[in-house]
């Protein structure tokens, strides 16, 4: 497989937004799973209270690839991980936005041979259009 035709044909381009409306007890949960203990996360009344910085993880669009991106994997991929940037908080009551597109495709050997890593990226925007965080989820398929 060319790696570098399938990340030019592939990459850069959004084919998926999803909206999310962002709820005070699903910030407190998300919080408490974490085993986060920072009032400004774990305290509604808190003042300054918002989503912790990794809140936007747990979203996912309707697509995980774009529609007729070519089949990598004779058999399932597996998830690589996560990496969240966070740009500014979330609240309870914002309206978050997640745009989806193939922001990387690039190989690697490991024992098993090799493997194909897509990076799918999630950029999330509030109501007022403000960029909260981009969150990178890395896919690892053996062709």
């Amino acid at each position: 497989m060319d790696i570098a035709s399938l990340k030019k044909e592939w990459t850069g381009f959004e084919f998926d937004t999803a909206d999310f409306v962002v709820e005070e007890q699903e910030m407190l949960d998300f919080a408490l799973a974490c085993g986060e203990v920072e009032p400004r996360y774990t305290d509604a009344t808190h003042a300054d209270f918002q989503a912790p910085t990794t809140f936007t993880s747990k979203f996912s669009g309707r697509r995980i690839l774009p529609k007729d991106f070519p089949r990598i994997a004779k058999r399932g991929g597996f998830d690589a991980g996560k990496c969240v940037e966070f740009h500014a908080p979330v609240r309870a009551g914002d309206t978050i936005t997640g745009a989806s597109r193939i922001h990387d495709i690039y190989e690697k050997t490991g024992r098993s041979g090799p493997m194909i890593f897509i990076v799918h990226r999630m950029e999330f925007r509030n109501q007022r259009r403000e960029l909260v965080s981009i969150v990178d989820w890395r896919m690892v398929q053996q062709p």
